[in-house]
């Protein structure tokens, strides 16, 4: 029977498609329990230095920069160099604990509770998607991985194009996060839609690092790549929230 997972293509850039082609000859292989686990574990580090960085919002507020250069400089080593994946994704995880546990704090200031039903609506999202996914009721067919990546790719050139006119003091009215007109917070919508979908794949993406025999080091970077696409959803939900209560 054909493998349905190897013509794989996702919007996650650290879920591409050649991170899982490997030679299959180890002893220790990547199971999809041991990925579960590493995410869980990731995720508690993340959660952990969050609540850190809020916890003493007066002496971290200075890291916010800092912390969100540090996981973007550990992200890009993680995606080229995965055998290192055990050590350098806790250390991700540390570092985009501290960014988000501080951005947090800011949005949750002015729009008190916001931060716990952003958090709830995220884990939400999973845990339906996951069982929607295992149930067989979504498959992620070669077209869908191919819409899921065009969009997600499509958002990403938005978002480099707004930081781009930001640093001239202007910006794409759509992504303000000050505007809650209708346009905006549906532009809102269909981006937490599409992360959702990355959800879907990247859950496929490990499916097949286990099938084809992956090394144990990739339970981390599967871990990593979910990760990455979780705190994603999490900051659209916020946006989209503070959006909608600003409109209050």
């Amino acid at each position: 029977m054909k493998n349905q997972h190897l013509s794989y293509r996702s919007g996650n850039p650290v879920l591409t498609s050649n991170a899982f082609n490997l030679q299959s000859d180890y002893s220790d292989k990547m199971t999809i329990g041991g990925t579960v686990n590493k995410t869980f574990l990731s995720l508690m580090i993340l959660i952990g230095s969050a609540y850190y960085s809020w916890t003493y919002i007066s002496v971290t507020n200075i890291l916010v920069f800092p912390s969100l250069i540090g996981a973007l400089i550990v992200g890009i080593i993680t995606m080229k160099k995965k055998v290192w994946a055990p050590i350098t994704v806790p250390i991700y995880g540390v570092f985009q604990g501290i960014f988000l546990g501080i951005v947090s704090n800011l949005f949750n200031s002015i729009y008190d509770g916001i931060v716990i039903t952003a958090i709830s609506y995220t884990l939400c999202i999973l845990f339906a998607l996951l069982s929607i996914y295992r149930l067989g009721i979504i498959k992620p067919t070669e077209n869908f991985k191919l819409g899921v990546a065009a969009a997600t790719t499509g958002i990403a050139i938005l978002y480099f194009a707004n930081l781009g006119m930001s640093i001239f003091g202007s910006g794409i009215p759509l992504m303000d996060i000050n505007n809650s007109s209708m346009i905006s917070i549906g532009f809102s919508v269909f981006v937490i839609v599409i992360a959702s979908m990355n959800l879907v794949v990247d859950f496929d993406f490990i499916e097949e690092g286990a099938e084809k025999g992956a090394p144990k080091y990739m339970e981390w970077y599967g871990a990593f790549g979910l990760m990455v696409t979780l705190v994603w959803l999490y900051l659209e939900i916020l946006k989209l929230l503070a959006k909608m209560n600003s409109r209050k």
